[in-house]
């Protein structure tokens, strides 16, 4: 029988829950690095017993732990990123430059065919790679070099590269999605990047159609249909069907097109979840209710998900790399929030029940599911 494993990343600890395939009982174990921030924590799809979690303090800077026994033990790899060739000058909207500096490590992508191979995507926004579990790192510099490098602007979280997409057919095709600059994509392992942001608008920026400068939050695929990418813009929700080379708006008839996180059914690639947040600067739930919504026709059309939620006096956020399902049928869906909840529906959703309450504010969800 199948077990699921969540991985959860927050402001003091990385946690480890686990359950069987009923996903009705749960069991937490944590925190590891207790007090520390830890961004993210995420697992090797070809070997599920090599986890990766990005461990932060302002003090003591940036490590980078493994673990080759699902979670039981860890070692800290990588604790000085390389400042691989000279630093990028960026511009405010003043006109003033300001250097390139390392802060922490958003996101941990580990390589879908190669257990040693894993991305990072850092803080000012660059791309990392490991290719010995993350003992030593050498930057993709090709994308931070790009021409369009000098007019990236950090978004309200920081300059970050927060998300990235491997594409499962592909082994060449990378996404990196930047607040705020975009989508990029690379043709050639990451060699060299073209923005992919056609069809986006933001009004927050000088040229509000412009080919780089928008703040996307965050991008989902689902493997069978690499072409097809979703995305949480900080306004609008938004689909490609050719790899990014034109966008459209499927926010339809949600009740906010404002938010951070987006998924994708593990079954079901035209069933997509996002959970709106009532504006830019009121990051809580519309009304004070905790919903997720679901499009079951790749967007347009929402449906509100409430069972088992709060409905009323609720003002958490959810962030971008805090929700991920599992691959049992039906299909699990989870979530974290600022509040310390771990919400989880075995449904797809119909109905939801949290995990575990009052952890340290979610920073990221992630998920296995193990033979």
């Amino acid at each position: 029988m199948s077990t699921i494993r969540v991985l959860v990343g927050t402001r003091k600890g990385a946690f480890i829950l686990n359950a069987d395939a009923s996903r009705k009982s749960w069991e937490v174990n944590g925190p590891f690095f207790g007090g520390w921030e830890i961004y993210h924590v995420n697992a090797s799809p070809v070997d599920p017993s090599r986890l990766y979690a990005s461990q932060s303090n302002g003090w003591f800077g940036q490590l980078v732990q493994r673990s080759d026994d699902g979670g039981t033990t860890w070692q800290p790899v990588g604790n000085q990123f390389p400042y691989a060739g000279v630093p990028g000058t960026h511009q405010w909207y003043d006109g003033t430059p300001h250097p390139w500096e390392f802060a922490r490590v958003w996101h941990l992508e580990p390589s879908l065919s190669d257990p040693d191979t894993v991305y990072a995507g850092v803080e000012d926004a660059a791309l990392f790679r490991s290719s010995d579990a993350g003992t030593t790192w050498e930057e993709v510099s090709g994308l931070r070099r790009h021409d369009s490098g000098s007019s990236w602007q950090p978004g309200a979280g920081g300059m970050c590269l927060h998300t990235i997409v491997l594409d499962p057919v592909d082994p060449e095709r990378i996404y990196t999605a930047i607040s705020a600059a975009g989508v990029f994509r690379s043709d050639d392992a990451g060699t060299t990047w073209k923005p992919v942001n056609r069809g986006l608008s933001s009004e927050s920026i000088p040229a509000p159609e412009a080919e780089v400068g928008h703040c996307v939050h965050r991008i989902a695929m689902h493997p069978s249909r690499p072409d097809v990418l979703f995305m949480q813009k900080h306004w609008d929700v938004m689909r490609t069907d050719d790899c990014g080379e034109s966008w459209r708006e499927v926010s339809g008839d949600l009740p906010s097109d404002f938010g951070f996180t987006i998924d994708v059914h593990a079954h079901e690639p035209e069933t997509i979840y996002v959970v709106p947040i009532k504006s830019d600067s009121e990051h809580y739930p519309p009304d004070g209710r905790l919903r997720v919504y679901r499009s079951r026709t790749g967007g347009d059309e929402w449906e509100a998900l409430s069972d088992g939620l709060p409905q009323r006096d609720c003002y958490v956020n959810v962030l971008r790399d805090a929700m991920a399902v599992d691959s049992l049928d039906p299909c699990g869906i989870y979530f974290g929030t600022t509040g310390g909840q771990v919400y989880a529906s075995a449904n797809a959703g119909d109905s939801w029940a949290p995990i575990v309450r009052d952890l340290p504010a979610v920073l990221s969800v992630e998920v296995q599911t193990l033979p």
